[in-house]
């Protein structure tokens, strides 16, 4: 009988300090032994020797796995230098080095150590999108669900502030800040994946309104309070924007996505002008490229940006949503002058 008290006072204990947990299992959290493979992939299966993709060049890629189990769902990542900064759907963050030999090296894993909710479920933990800082090693991290931004220390080693911008209030729960990205002047641009303009600041059609996602420019950084500006972003078509990243220039490079039955995944690469990027413009982009098959494709939802030389370099990594379906893509274009 003491057994059964004791058992009944430690679910009551539990419940009274995360009341919030639905009895869902809890996400996977990284453990501290990093372990990672890479096997370099072609951009046409079936043509190994092409390299062409619209106005971009292939340079490479690879597969990343991982015998940790909660390794996978990247939906953005960061490139500074040889340095890569995956960051999960599930607040967990894979950090390595590598090279023109493509091996990872300097591993490090570990997971977010603070967000908006308790970390019981993805809910909690939806990390989208995020913007590391070269300079000081300080990230921004939007969180769908909460419709938030949060600031890590360098190495996320903590907290340091967050928000839940008024402007991103009705954004969709599972709909909200998958693209964020700092301009070349500070600014950081938010674009919702799902969630339209308002009709309060849509003069149009009710047709072409539903076919824009409201976005939103903050002058400085977007945990401070200060009010943002809005702007429209018009996608092409079925597709969603899924992440961005700012070139030197101050242009805006959006990767789409699009799904279509019975499973597979569209991209595009639009690149948006930075005269397109004020208050009140509806912005559209340029058309780069369409990942597709026969192409290698995937749902990739992670862009970055990098410089060798004088060249710029475009990397895009794919969400494998954990599934035996999918892959953790790890792919590398260049540019082309237009």
């Amino acid at each position: 009988m003491r057994a059964v008290v004791r058992i009944l006072f430690v679910i009551l204990a539990v419940s009274l300090v995360v009341p919030g947990w639905t009895g869902e299992p809890r996400l996977a959290l990284l453990g501290d032994r990093p372990q990672l493979i890479a096997s370099r992939v072609a951009l046409d299966p079936h043509d190994p020797s092409r390299t062409r993709l619209g106005a971009l060049t292939y340079l490479g890629g690879v597969v990343l796995r991982s015998l940790d189990p909660a390794f996978g769902g990247y939906s953005s990542l960061a490139v500074v230098g040889d340095r890569f900064t995956l960051l999960s759907d599930g607040g967990n963050v894979v950090a390595f080095t590598m090279g023109g030999d493509w091996r990872p090296r300097a591993l490090a894993f570990r997971n977010l150590p603070a967000g908006p909710g308790i970390g019981w479920d993805k809910r909690d933990r939806d990390t989208e999108s995020l913007v590391l800082d070269p300079a000081t090693g300080r990230s921004w991290i939007g969180y769908e669900n909460y419709n938030a931004i949060w600031r890590y220390a360098p190495g996320f080693a903590r907290a340091e502030r967050w928000r839940n911008p008024p402007a991103m209030k009705n954004w969709p729960v599972n709909g909200g800040p998958e693209s964020l990205a700092r301009l070349p002047d500070g600014r950081f641009v938010t674009i919702s994946e799902t969630g339209h303009v308002p009709p309060s600041r849509w003069h149009g059609s009710r047709r072409d309104r539903l076919r824009t996602r409201d976005a939103l420019i903050f002058a400085g950084d977007p945990t401070l309070g200060s009010a943002p500006s809005f702007f429209a972003y018009a996608p092409e078509g079925r597709f969603d924007p899924a992440d961005a990243t700012a070139l030197p220039n101050g242009d805006l490079l959006v990767l789409e996505r699009d799904f279509r039955l019975p499973y597979r995944f569209h991209n595009r690469l639009a690149l948006i002008s930075a005269a397109q990027i004020h208050a009140g413009a509806i912005a559209r982009g340029r058309t780069l490229a369409y990942l597709d098959a026969p192409l290698i494709h995937d749902n990739f939802e992670g862009i970055a940006v990098s410089r060798e030389g004088g060249a710029t370099i475009i990397w895009i990594v794919s969400d494998d949503n954990q599934s035996l379906l999918q892959r953790t893509l790890l792919l590398k274009f260049r540019l082309d002058p237009r």
